[in-house]
């Protein structure tokens, strides 16, 4: 039996990511089941079940939120009071949130990780990815990612983020690499690393990623937050699909992203957060290197589930166009997360056969997003060819 199709039509700018960023004007999409069957002027919509007019408004494929830490517990306010205060960022926050992980209850840690992961769909995130790496036991890595696996999209595993107090680097890394790696690989699809001074050196790092590889994981690396080091270099000869943060690149870091396939995931909210410089999105893009854009959730250095702050922000301060940023939050993240924007279910587009995830703004065209600052303009969200964020005018349709 055929699924039942849905016209969406009264749409004022569609934006599809296809044909260099994609935009039609008084278009119409046609919903069957989870996935895309039509897309184009809406004087040529076909025949569909039932319809839905969205009076106007701009549509956009939900966001692709690549790079999250989502479980954990605990409160990291006076660390942040104490950074707007002149206090430097260190990772060092980090295990004041592995302490208070530790301790909390199963059922404290998912409902904590779906209160942000509905925020985030409320905000128009349809996909989305987080990390381990609070946990830092055998133990509580293997229930973090058992948990994560239960209510996101994608779980990467991130137990090489801080060295345990109890622990030497080298020591850490054998934990890692054995039966931590082992007790949550059936949970995970990636493994990360944070490749940076405090943290991992280069061939701690590398270890880390060959690990990974032999138990068929794919590859993430934290590199270049808080200085130049060797997280680019590393990530593009190990070929993962993305290397995070990005802040500190030298022109080599930024020709090697440019002549490789790994993604550079720019993460604004957290170098605002921290007060590092932004990341030179404009000078990645003019080279040629693949960007995405992602929240860095986190209660520490991130505490932000919007997708649309992040690309405000690359729009008004790092120099992106607004087409370049919707990419860049949307089939950027995708391309992050190693899909291919053609093949069926894709997420991140809006074209036959993808996936029917939509973000449909309270305004006409998506430039608002940028000249509209701080306005909550997510009007409803549609996840999976379903209406998962409804304002009261949908309700019943």
């Amino acid at each position: 039996m055929n699924a039942a199709s849905m016209a969406i039509t009264g749409i004022a700018e569609l934006t599809t990511n296809t044909d260099e960023f994609g935009v039609l004007h008084d278009a119409a999409l046609v919903i069957e089941g989870e996935r895309v069957s039509w897309v184009g002027p809406s004087r040529s919509v076909p025949d569909a079940d039932r319809r839905v007019d969205v009076g106007g408004r701009a549509v956009l494929p939900g966001w692709v939120d690549s790079h999250t830490h989502l479980v954990f517990a605990g409160d990291r306010t006076a660390e942040f009071a104490a950074r707007m205060n002149g206090v430097p960022y260190s990772a060092g926050g980090i295990r004041t949130t592995v302490e208070a992980t530790r301790v909390a209850s199963d059922g404290l840690l998912a409902e904590n990780l779906h209160r942000l992961r509905a925020e985030a769909l409320r905000q128009g995130t349809t996909y989305l990815e987080t990390k381990t790496g609070y946990g830092l036991t055998v133990a509580d890595e293997k229930r973090c990612a058992a948990l994560a696996a239960e209510a996101v999209d994608e779980v990467t595993f991130l137990g090489a983020h801080v060295v345990p107090a109890d622990f030497t680097p080298d020591s850490y890394v054998d934990l890692v690499c054995g039966p931590m790696l082992g007790a949550v690989a059936e949970h995970v699809r990636w493994i990360d690393v944070f490749c940076e001074t405090g943290a991992f050196d280069a061939a701690q790092s590398a270890r880390v990623l060959q690990a990974g590889r032999a138990h068929g994981l794919g590859l993430r690396i934290h590199g270049n937050q808080l200085g130049p080091g060797p997280g680019v270099q590393l990530a593009v000869s190990h070929a993962a699909a993305s290397v995070d943060h990005c802040t500190h690149l030298t022109d080599a870091d930024i020709e090697a992203l440019a002549a490789s396939t790994t993604v550079a995931t720019l993460l604004p909210a957290c170098d605002l957060s921290t007060r590092q410089p932004l990341a030179p999105a404009r000078r990645l893009l003019d080279a040629g290197a693949r960007i995405a854009l992602a929240t860095n959730a986190n209660p520490g250095s991130s505490y932000t589930t919007s997708m649309a702050y992040c690309v405000t922000t690359a729009v008004l301060q790092m120099g992106l166009t607004l087409p370049e940023a919707l990419w860049a939050a949307t089939a950027g993240g995708a391309q992050a997360l190693a899909h291919d924007l053609s093949a069926p279910g894709a997420v991140g587009v809006l074209r036959p056969g993808a996936r029917a995830d939509l973000h449909i703004l309270d305004a006409p065209a998506a430039i608002h997003l940028a000249y509209r600052p701080g306005i909550p303009l997510t009007w409803s969200v549609w996840h999976r060819g379903e209406p998962a964020h409804p304002r009261s005018g949908e309700v019943g349709l």
